[in-house]
């Protein structure tokens, strides 16, 4: 029996109709690109910061984010964050009350991810990939406090691309080192013993606990030169 006959009838003839839905939604993703990318570039320099959406305003790290948040924006950085709950909404109302503009960048879910109130920059996206395109083409540092696989996704996904000389070099920072450093501690057991990666890739990211020492090592990279890409950096983030 070939190949062609091992696929059932109804799914063959559903084929062409898929394959249109298909191509037709090319145009809603370009429009999704082009409308986020209009709206945001006017917002940098812009600080992304990540975290879980299940934090409670009572936790430590929501009162955390958000002092981060607000010294960052004080300074004159506009702030990133998903536009959702916890840590998120922590993130966006530091830095609403701060002197520069609080951005979300909300996805569209089924049953959860209600956008925060403290926003000043709302963009809704239906895709994932789209939204995390934004948090990187946008960011001078990534912010990462403690959250679970979503924050993760965002974490290694700047890591990479540093990593793969696919996005330029940006401070990566982690809040919080009790939470970070067994993984930490995992990348250099696991991944440099065994050469998954290289021991300089350790130093893609640093942890850092303090607020006003996140902001002084973000300063601190950006020292001899200005916060927008440079022109080699502008041709790499063209093909991101």
């Amino acid at each position: 029996m070939s190949a062609k006959e091992k696929i059932p009838p109804n799914v063959a003839s559903a084929a062409p109709h898929y394959n249109g839905r298909e191509s037709w939604r090319i145009f809603g993703i370009m429009a999704e690109f082009v409308e986020a990318t209009e709206r945001l570039n006017a917002i940098r320099p812009a600080v992304s910061i990540f975290g879980s959406a299940r934090i409670k305003p009572d936790h430590p790290y929501y009162a955390l984010a958000e002092r981060i948040a607000r010294l960052l924006s004080d300074v004159g950085f506009a702030v990133i964050s998903g536009g959702g709950p916890g840590i998120m909404e922590a993130t966006n109302k530091g830095a609403f009350f701060g002197k520069s503009p609080s951005v979300g960048l909300n996805i569209q879910l089924p049953m959860e991810q209600q956008s925060n109130a403290y926003q000043d920059v709302s963009q809704s996206f239906q895709h994932f990939f789209a939204r995390k395109f934004m948090f990187v083409k946008f960011a001078s540092a990534y912010v990462v406090m403690p959250g679970g696989f979503g924050t993760l996704d965002e974490l290694l996904e700047a890591m990479t691309l540093v990593q793969t000389h696919k996005s330029r070099q940006i401070p990566i920072i982690l809040v919080h080192g009790p939470f970070w450093r067994g993984l930490l501690d995992w990348f250099a057991d696991r991944l440099v013993a065994e050469r998954m990666i290289s021991p300089e890739d350790l130093n893609l990211v640093q942890i850092i606990d303090e607020p006003d020492a996140v902001v002084e090592a973000i300063f601190k990279h950006y020292e001899t030169r200005g916060f927008m890409p440079l022109p080699a950096e502008h041709e790499i983030m063209l093909n991101l």
